[in-house]
C-alpha cells in the first residue's frame, strides 16, 4: 500500500501528540498536519488532501460533526475516522450517517487504532464490536418517539426504491457480511453482489456500507 497521509483532529494537544506517535512509529502512515477544532480543520484538510483524518467528535467551537459533514461534501474526500470518549453517542451517530467509516474509542490499544486506520483507508468501515453496540443503543434508545418515527419513515422511504434482491443485500450487509457471505447468503456471485451494491448506493445516495447498516436499523427500528 501507498503511504496512508493522515490529519489529527482533535482540541488536546496531549491526544494529538499520544495519536501522532503511535502513527508515526509505522512505515505506510503519516502525520501530514494537525488541527484543533472542525473550523481548523476544514482549512487543513482542503490544503493537505490527506486520505484520512481522524476526527474528534466534541470540540469547542464547531463540532466533528459539523466539519465531517462539510469535507464529506467535497468531490473526492478523504476517509473520516471518528475519534470518541462516548460521552457523545448521538454525534457520533450522526457523524456514521454523514459518511464516516468508523470511529474508535481514544483509549483504544494503538494497534487496533493503527488497524482502523488501515482499515479505513481501504475504504472499508472499522467498528469495533464494543463500540458497535453503543452506537445502535444509541440509535435505539429513548430518544422522542417523533424522532424515531421520523428516522423509520424516511428509511424506509428510501429503502422502497430498491429490487427484492438489493433490499436483501443492504440487509446483508446490515448484518455485517463481506462481498463473499452474502454472495453464499443469497446464491449469488460475488460479482452480481458487488452489482447490487453500488446499485442500492446510487439509489440510497449513500457512499458506504456504514450508512446502508444505519438505513436498515433505522427502518427496522
Amino acid at each position: 500500500m501507498d503511504e496512508v497521509r493522515i490529519v489529527l483532529v482533535d482540541d488536546d494537544q496531549l491526544v494529538r501528540m499520544a495519536l501522532r506517535l503511535v502513527i508515526e512509529g509505522e512505515p505506510d502512515l503519516s502525520v501530514v498536519a494537525e488541527a484543533a477544532d472542525g473550523e481548523a480543520a476544514l482549512g487543513v484538510v482542503e490544503q493537505h488532501r490527506p486520505d484520512v483524518v481522524l476526527m474528534d467528535v466534541r470540540m469547542p467551537g464547531r463540532d466533528g460533526l459539523s466539519a465531517t459533514r462539510e469535507i464529506l461534501s467535497w468531490p473526492d474526500p478523504p476517509r473520516v475516522l471518528v475519534l470518541t470518549t462516548f460521552d457523545s453517542d448521538e454525534l457520533v451517530l450522526g457523524a456514521l450517517r454523514a459518511g464516516a467509516l468508523g470511529f474508535v474509542l481514544k483509549d483504544t490499544p494503538p494497534p487496533q487504532i493503527i488497524t482502523a486506520v488501515r482499515t479505513v483507508a481501504g475504504g472499508n468501515p472499522a467498528l469495533s464490536s464494543a463500540a458497535t453496540a453503543r452506537v445502535i443503543a444509541a440509535a435505539t434508545g429513548p430518544h422522542s418517539s417523533d424522532a424515531r418515527q421520523r428516522s423509520r419513515t424516511e428509511a424506509r422511504t428510501r429503502l422502497a426504491t430498491l429490487t427484492e434482491r438489493e433490499l436483501d443485500t443492504a440487509r446483508a450487509i446490515a448484518d455485517g457480511l463481506g462481498n463473499p457471505d452474502i454472495a453464499t447468503r443469497l446464491h449469488i456471485s460475488v460479482a452480481t453482489v458487488k452489482a447490487h451494491t453500488g446499485s442500492l448506493f446510487a439509489k440510497l445516495a449513500v457512499d458506504n456500507r456504514v450508512q446502508v447498516a444505519l438505513l436498515v436499523r433505522d427502518a427496522e427500528d
